[in-house]
């Protein structure tokens, strides 16, 4: 039995910004339209990743609904600074149907070891805190974007 047309309407996303880190409630219909965190007033989805660390990585994977990949890098790591340009051109073409986040582990080594992290880059989707997908290496946008949509992720919005 299908959704009524009034009801789709209803239905809200959670999303944390990625500036304030507050939970933000917004409309499903409305995530195209560049909304905006009402606490401080800066885009949800920016085109970019944002950084999480140990104060807003649990809330981040825990409270937002549309997918959220995790770059684990570290600023020494020649691969991972060889990825970030690619992530980052990700982002600006997939929001918001997922959310991007940089996690350095050298400043977060207790959330990385948490993780099992092995080797860096490691890219780590979440959905509803629980880990979806895993891939480590340098990867370019395109070979990104083919592995995210190879994802059988059926909540995010198409």
């Amino acid at each position: 039995m299908s959704t009524p047309a009034s009801e789709q309407h209803n239905e809200s996303t959670h999303i944390v910004c990625g500036d304030c880190n507050a939970v933000v409630r917004i409309p499903a219909d409305r995530l195209q339209q560049g909304p905006q965190c009402p606490q401080c007033h800066n885009p949800l989805f920016a085109g970019h990743p944002f950084t999480l660390t140990s104060a807003n990585f649990d809330k981040h994977i825990e409270r937002s609904d549309v997918p959220l990949i995790v770059d684990i890098w570290a600023p020494w790591c020649g691969p991972c600074l060889a990825m970030a340009p690619h992530f980052a051109e990700a982002a600006k073409r997939l929001e918001p149907q997922w959310r991007f986040g940089k996690l350095n582990s050298d400043d977060e080594s207790q959330i990385a070891s948490r993780l099992g992290i092995r080797s860096i880059p490691t890219l780590i989707v979440f959905q509803h805190g629980r880990e979806i997908a895993r891939q480590s290496g340098l990867m370019d946008v395109n070979r990104l974007m083919q592995w995210l949509n190879g994802l059988n992720i059926s909540s995010r919005d198409e």
